[in-house]
């Protein structure tokens, strides 16, 4: 579970990532309890998710977003806008090889 990506790894998630539709979806009630067990859930069957933060400004966003992180112990691959793209390895059985440097 890498608590930071370098860029090659960076620049390999984003190009898995840029067909993904997002599968979790935080709403005006922000980041809560529930939505950050989807992402756990979301996390565990696919490694690699997008995440769509319909909050209020640009600040709730970061807010929510760094919550969602701490919480749940990902990395932050990409952030464009509303939509944000976050990566952790599955703890037994990684389908994701990250290349090396």
């Amino acid at each position: 579970m890498p608590a930071e990506l370098n860029d090659t790894q960076r620049r390999f998630l984003r190009s898995q990532g840029h067909a993904l539709r997002p599968v979790v979806m935080a709403g005006a009630a922000g980041m809560s309890d529930a939505v950050i067990a989807e992402a756990e859930q979301a996390l565990l069957a696919h490694e690699l998710v997008k995440v769509r933060l319909r909050i209020g400004d640009r600040d709730a966003r970061t807010d929510a977003l760094a919550r969602l992180l701490e919480s749940t112990g990902a990395a932050l691959v990409q952030k464009i806008g509303h939509v944000a793209l976050i990566y952790r390895a599955h703890p037994k059985r990684p389908r994701i090889i990250l290349p090396s440097g």
